[in-house]
């Protein structure tokens, strides 16, 4: 038992140690260090509030929190999908040379990006806590909605990495069908107007209902649609079984064929 303790507690350490290195490399060698986790969304921001609020005259009540809190979920969602699909190839040596299990440098991937996650989310609730906006009881959700969305950006990474093994085109086709999920996703229109345009849109696209789930718990003390909270567990645990599966398949070829 405590042999099987020490190589559970290794295991945990050296996913942990994988996810601050990569982290700090992704930022902190870089003059502006963890900003640079904040400029991103911020410029998207600065960008969308023009072209939405400024140019087109958008009245969402606070439309700058509304905005942010769609894009830094959907930041996340795109950063993990993208950084997985490479992870095969750029972090080769790992898997080979290491006894760290191709999961484990995924997971750790997976933790290091939710680490700039959770700061963009403390600018966030700074924003909301100099408006107008009340924070109430259904905040409490925003484990679980946050889980669906890691899981489920973590199931489609896995996918994607596993496609890239066999067909590397899929680099160059998945920033379409994302780019394209993100305007089918309430970000920078309310879903009342997407959802006249595309009746049923948040049974299609899964990230319709992971970004509503999100901002109406931190903006509007809403409970979540159960319905498509349900819909949108499945969907994460449906990609993360393929996710794995892919994994187990053809992981395993990977250091042959890449």
């Amino acid at each position: 038992m405590a042999n099987t303790a020490i190589i559970k507690d290794n295991k945990f350490e050296r996913i942990w140690l994988l996810a601050k290195i990569e982290f700090k490399l992704r930022y902190y060698e870089n003059k502006l260090g963890l900003l640079w986790a904040l400029i991103k969304p911020l410029t998207n921001l600065v960008i969308y509030f023009i072209a939405f609020k400024l140019v087109m005259k958008t009245g969402t009540p606070n439309f700058a929190i509304y905005l942010f809190s769609g894009l830094i979920v959907w930041e996340f969602f795109v950063e993990a999908t993208i950084g997985l699909t490479l992870i095969l190839q750029t972090k080769k040596y790992l898997y080979e040379y290491s006894n760290m299990s191709k999961f484990e440098i995924y997971l750790a991937s997976m933790i290091s990006i939710s680490l700039g996650f959770i700061f963009n989310f403390l600018i966030l609730m700074i924003f909301i806590l100099f408006s107008d906006i009340e924070l109430g009881v259904n905040i409490l959700y925003l484990p679980m909605h946050f889980a669906v969305l890691f899981f489920f950006s973590f199931g489609i990474g896995l996918i994607l990495s596993n496609i890239f093994v066999m067909a590397k085109d899929i680099q160059q086709i998945w920033p379409l069908v994302s780019h394209m999920m993100m305007w089918m996703s309430p970000i920078f229109f309310l879903e009342s107007m997407l959802k006249s345009g595309i009746p049923f849109i948040e049974y299609i696209n899964p990230m319709f209902g992971i970004v509503t789930s999100f901002r109406d718990a931190v903006m509007y003390n809403k409970a979540p649609d159960f319905e498509i909270l349900a819909l949108n567990i499945l969907q994460a645990i449906l990609v993360m079984v393929i996710g794995l599966f892919l994994l187990k398949k053809i992981g395993k070829k990977a250091s042959e064929i890449l």
